[in-house]
């Protein structure tokens, strides 16, 4: 990308878009293009066609999406299925009517297989039946990403994807339902600790493995890919390491200074039970994960305290 080439960042005030407008700004990249939700509806084909044909960004990072944790999807599987494909699908087909250069694609790991081998390569993609509890969601992403792959195949366009790990850190969500494992502890056990709870409750048996990946580190991954690949196969984000939820748990516990009990509830679901990625493709393109999971949580959990507004978004 150009210094001065006019860029296009969807979900800018997301966890991972406002990440990555940050990691833009870091790289000398000020020519940003940004709207909100209520400036810009991405589920109206129309409004969004119309902002492209103003605009004319040079280059998109499409990180715009509804998301949310085990209990946001199963609530809501029609709502998550239709609201990330009609997004996806008005994004990326206005990039391609109006001649954008490139486009970077932001997935999510829940797209791959739930018992696929681990840890998991990018080719195992669609090799056996997904995860029920966010099947909805991770259908929606992989259309973006095959709709990415099929625009290339015919049309020539250099759009790509990348295919993070469950992602933590600045602006985060930490809705008291809507909420991702980490975050959803941070807020469980800071409140706990507020009210001098004896025991904090937490989904599952705490069995289940999983890797955490600091939002800006993805960040600094998909400015360098948009300089530096171009290819149909997607881009595993992650450290390579993972931890039990049981782990997990204690080690929030521990930075969030509650003194209290888990207790776990294993009449909730434990989801996946392993999801580990394969970075080794990352790492031969030149780029490996900075943050550690300890130091990770510890900023996140500063801005926790910092902006009580995210707590009830």
């Amino acid at each position: 990308m150009e210094k001065n080439a006019k860029i296009y960042v969807a979900g800018h005030r997301g966890m991972v878009g406002s990440a990555i407008v940050r990691e833009l700004n870091k790289q000398g990249y000020f020519n940003i293009i940004t709207r909100t939700h209520q400036e810009l509806d991405l589920i109206n084909q129309n409004d969004v066609n119309n902002f492209f044909n103003k605009e004319k960004p040079e280059y998109v990072f499409l990180a715009a999406a509804k998301v949310g944790g085990i209990e946001a999807n199963k609530n809501a599987l029609a709502d998550f299925m239709y609201d990330n494909i009609v997004l996806e699908m008005n994004v990326i087909h206005s990039t391609w009517q109006n001649g954008c250069k490139k486009l970077l694609f932001l997935g999510s790991s829940c797209i791959y297989p739930r018992l696929a081998p681990q840890p998991m390569k990018e080719s195992c993609l669609l090799t056996s039946s997904l995860e029920k509890t966010n099947e909805a969601y991770a259908l929606a992403k992989i259309s973006g990403l095959k709709y990415c792959e099929f625009l290339n195949t015919q049309y020539g366009t250099d759009y790509i994807s990348v295919m993070p790990t469950n992602l933590y850190g600045k602006n985060d969500n930490y809705h008291p339902t809507n909420s991702h494992v980490l975050p959803a502890l941070i807020r469980k056990f800071h409140e706990a600790k507020e009210q001098n709870l004896p025991y904090v409750t937490c989904w599952g048996d705490g069995s289940p493995l999983r890797e955490f990946l600091y939002v800006d580190d993805l960040a600094e991954l998909c400015v360098f890919l948009m300089n530096n690949y171009s290819g149909n196969e997607t881009v595993n984000a992650g450290t390579g390491k993972e931890i039990s939820i049981k782990d997990l748990a204690e080690l929030v516990k521990s930075i969030v200074g509650y003194t209290g009990e888990i207790h776990w509830d294993t009449s909730k679901p434990n989801g996946t039970p392993r999801k580990l990625l394969d970075v080794s493709k990352a790492k031969k393109l030149g780029w490996t994960y900075k943050t550690e999971l300890i130091d990770g949580i510890k900023y996140a959990y500063q801005d926790f305290l910092n902006n009580p507004i995210r707590i009830e978004r």
